[in-house]
């Protein structure tokens, strides 16, 4: 039509198709979550997969598979995830996201399993092509429940309604790394616990955020084999080496503080 090749647009009756789908949107529960962390297969690196995907809010497998031991900075509380689906973006390529309490377990338990050296924290497979939903649903058959659509990404969007209850959309969208236009319509649902709150809890008073629990006690060797810790080459934001890697000295003289950390100017 703006050729002028046409003198109507023969499409124009069509109605276009809704993106979204509130119909798949499947909230998983903490105590959900505790039943399929349970069932994971005995010496696997499911219970870490799972809890990265709905404690850390990460996607699985693309941004599992490129999170490396370097990525974490465990003083500071908080972790560099690398990005494929946003990397074509740019500045979105990675994102800062917090230690939660509930994930930081698992981390620090993979951490002191993991060999010396180890680079990546999920060694599972460097395969980003292989299916692991199947292997995920039958841990969800396993655990006593009913399989629920795109299980991975209502794991992830199981923590961002979370997050959203306790701090700004524009905040929960940015560790999650959405925005907050596609939180709202493809992420955030309403909860049973919402009804209840809504129902008995006068407005005004605070929201209680349903994953401040306390978390594990921490596993018994993973702090002594973190000393170490150097810039890494690709990022200007403070990083942890990969298992027993070396510490880059830089440009300014090193200062040893709590944890073998080097100050920043």
């Amino acid at each position: 039509m703006r050729r002028r090749l046409l003198a109507s647009n023969p499409f124009a009756f069509l109605k276009a198709g809704r993106q979204d789908n509130p119909s798949r949107l499947r909230f998983v529960t903490l105590e959900e979550t505790e039943r399929l962390l349970a069932a994971c297969p005995p010496n696997t690196e499911w219970p870490l997969i799972i809890a990265l995907a709905r404690y850390g809010g990460l996607r699985i497998p693309s941004e599992a598979l490129r999170l490396r031991w370097g990525d974490i900075d465990w003083e500071d509380g908080r972790m560099i995830v690398q990005s494929p689906k946003t990397e074509a973006h740019e500045g979105h390529g990675s994102r800062i996201v917090p230690l939660f309490p509930e994930l930081k377990p698992y981390l620090e338990r993979a951490f002191d399993r993991a060999p010396e050296g180890a680079e990546y924290v999920v060694t599972k497979s460097r395969d980003s092509g292989v299916n692991w939903r199947t292997t995920l649903e039958k841990i969800i058959g396993r655990a006593g429940l009913v399989p629920w659509e795109r299980p991975f990404q209502n794991l992830r969007a199981s923590k961002e309604t979370e997050l959203a209850q306790a701090y700004p959309l524009h905040t929960a969208s940015a560790w999650i790394g959405n925005s907050a236009l596609v939180a709202a319509k493809h992420y955030l649902t309403v909860r049973e616990e919402d009804y209840r709150r809504a129902a008995t809890v006068p407005m005004g008073e605070p929201v209680q955020n349903p994953v401040q629990q306390s978390a594990e006690t921490a596993c018994t060797g993973w702090q002594a084999k973190r000393e170490n810790p150097r810039f890494a080459e690709d990022c200007d934001t403070l990083r942890h080496p990969a298992k027993g890697g070396i510490r880059l000295a830089g440009i300014e003289p090193a200062t040893y503080g709590l944890g073998n950390r080097r100050s920043i100017p």
